[in-house]
């Protein structure tokens, strides 16, 4: 089988399996951003970052490999962004974290999906790594706001946040584990908080801050589909 017939094969697995609901979400979604988008008159790259984020995490959810290429273009936006607005927590977070682990999340996923229906397996964090985790978590928000206190950054901790949890969530993303979820619920009521502050004083990110906001609908979500779904299993995947 040559590039182009696995190119091909590939594109297929990733367009089908999908529900009427899923399929709608996904349309409804993609046309806030848009709408949103035009409206308030967003710049190119607002509404790039924020579409590519979208699809992103709904095919995260759906357990579709082409969610790392999205989340890949996502990344380098969002970044982009993210410097112009000083909160230089989520330029490192995006650039020197999510980037490469789209690579890696990819290759990983690969070991892992279901020929049946085209979708990684899922599975759950025994209660006691679950509880490990978070509380690893909360001291790393601690340590890493005090460096962004004196980087002299915007909000450092609602940043800080964002950021360690953030790359905790996608640990376990990558290791497609259901916890990750209820991480990134938290992130993105955060997030959520950090950029309507930002538009509210002026920003013109509001397709970023829909993005975000499209991102805590999802989470809740696909917590409650990956639940149901996953198997117990612990974090050495």
């Amino acid at each position: 089988m040559n590039l182009t017939q696995k190119t091909q094969k590939f594109w297929r697995g990733e367009c089908t399996g999908w529900k009427p609901l899923e399929l709608a979400w996904l349309g409804a979604a993609t046309a806030v951003i848009l709408g949103l988008s035009l409206y308030w008159r967003d710049s190119p790259v607002s509404l790039l970052a924020a579409l590519t984020g979208v699809w992103c995490v709904i095919l995260t959810g759906k357990g579709k490999r082409s969610s790392f290429l999205f989340g890949t273009v996502n990344v380098v936006c969002y970044a982009l962004i993210s410097l112009q607005a000083r909160y230089y927590g989520e330029v490192m977070l995006n650039l020197l974290y999510y980037f490469p682990m789209n690579f890696v999340g990819w290759f990983a996923w690969s070991r892992h999906m279901d020929e049946a229906t085209g979708e990684v397996r899922k599975e759950k964090l025994p209660p006691k790594q679950g509880l490990l985790v978070y509380g690893l978590t909360a001291a790393g928000i601690f340590l890493y706001a005090q460096v962004l206190k004196a980087l002299g950054g915007s909000l450092p901790y609602i940043d800080s946040m964002s950021t360690v949890i953030s790359v905790a969530a996608q640990i376990l993303s990558v290791k497609r584990l259901t916890e990750q979820w209820v991480l990134w619920i938290v992130v993105d009521v955060v997030t959520v908080i950090m950029w309507g502050v930002h538009f509210t004083q002026g920003g013109e990110t509001v397709a970023t801050l829909a993005m975000w906001s499209v991102y805590l609908v999802n989470a809740v979500i696909m917590y409650i589909r990956w639940n149901r779904e996953g198997s117990a299993n612990g974090i050495s995947v």
